[in-house]
């Protein structure tokens, strides 16, 4: 059996929810292209996606520990990979476009410069008399200019609905920008799980491996109600605490927001009626979240996890040492142009020279920021 592109698109018209977006009523692409013979419009965009550049280098830039502190710890790659996941489980639990959530997901992070936020925090800052640095709007730009894979059109060419979710991504950390989009429309249903999913992943792993790395210790996490709540639901009593019981408590922690995520979902879906997906865009808040009982347990958690573990001294150590390296690589780069690759010379012309640097700097891994500032600086290594 053969299954065309035509029959996946019936399966979406008849299984996804009315408020979901389908690939056959996508908007389309900037520039035109033929349908492909057994993919969707919103496969297609995941698959280019996946196959750039960008997405690669995630595997080696950081979320909160800098890549040589251990192989086990999460790097932009791997909460991509588990954002994607629990975009797709919330999506299929409400009828929404599991394909797309997978796409946006997979793309939400490609923007990132290395050392996770303290690379963005120094970018905007040197940047700030040049247009600023936003990661969001790195990604779009890397997805719609920067990535260079097509003779016929700058960037990947993705979707409007794709285009649309990247733009409008939004989190406690991270702000929608909406400059290409209608501003008074919120993100489709697809784009508010994308949303909602990074930020479950990222409470809960960041939670995971501040305790695998003992920056967080088991008597801390103990005060938090949620932590409570979540050893009750996996019946632990006694106070022992070792690698398994950290598994079988995230696992459970991860499983209990999903859950409530889903129903407290669906319970505003039907209160507001939500018929279209035009119904649900202007809406006056969004849809996707949790029930206020647990928004108030996930608070009280990001308050602890700021206040222990991203500012605990030797995370804050590294954040220093990551920005001193983007700043000097920055001040290098701007100061002499000359030490630029080629290649980078070449785009000064048409980005000018501080963005032409920060596009650079951007896409460099945490790796590669390091050696290029060994290179740089050290006169005892080659050039």
């Amino acid at each position: 059996m053969i299954v065309t592109r035509q029959q996946c698109e019936d399966i979406e018209m008849r299984t996804l929810a009315p408020y979901a977006l389908k690939a056959r009523e996508s908007r389309g692409r900037h520039y035109p292209e033929p349908d492909d013979a057994f993919r969707t419009a919103f496969q297609r965009d995941r698959d280019r996606i996946l196959h750039t550049t960008a997405f690669r280098r995630l595997e080696y830039k950081t979320q909160v520990f800098v890549n040589y502190e251990g192989d086990y710890y999460r790097t932009r790659l791997t909460h991509t990979l588990e954002v994607a996941q629990i975009g797709r489980t919330i999506a299929q639990a409400l009828g929404a476009n599991e394909t797309l959530v997978e796409t946006i997901c997979m793309a939400h992070d490609l923007g990132h410069s290395p050392f996770g936020h303290a690379g963005e925090d120094i970018l905007n800052l040197l940047m700030q008399d040049h247009g600023g640095f936003d990661h969001n709007l790195q990604t779009y730009r890397i997805v719609t200019e920067l990535e260079e894979r097509y003779p016929g059109w700058p960037g990947l060419n993705l979707t409007h609905e794709t285009l649309e979710g990247i733009e409008k991504h939004e989190s406690k950390y991270d702000r929608s920008s909406s400059l290409h989009y209608d501003p008074t429309t919120r993100g489709s249903l697809e784009a508010q799980i994308a949303n909602a999913a990074d930020e479950v992943a990222y409470n809960t792993h960041d939670l995971d491996d501040g305790l695998r790395a003992e920056l967080l210790m088991p008597d801390q996490v103990e005060t938090l109600a949620i932590w409570q709540r979540v050893r009750r639901g996996v019946g632990l009593t006694d106070t022992h605490f070792d690698e398994m019981v950290r598994h079988r408590l995230i696992r459970h922690l991860l499983g209990m927001e999903i859950e409530d995520m889903i129903h407290a979902t669906h319970h505003r879906l039907q209160e507001a009626r939500v018929d279209s997906v035009a119904a649900l865009q202007h809406l006056p808040t969004n849809v996707i979240g949790c029930s206020a009982e647990l928004v108030a347990l996930n608070n009280e958690l990001k308050d602890f996890l700021f206040v222990n573990l991203y500012r605990h001294y030797r995370v804050v150590r590294m954040s220093v040492k990551a920005k001193r390296v983007l700043r000097e690589l920055f001040e290098a780069y701007t100061g002499e142009p000359a030490q630029l690759p080629s290649e980078i010379q070449k785009k000064i012309e048409s980005r000018g020279l501080h963005r032409a640097v920060a596009d650079y700097i951007a896409g460099m891994t945490d790796r590669f920021a390091l050696q290029e500032h060994e290179r740089l600086f050290d006169p005892m290594t080659r050039p």
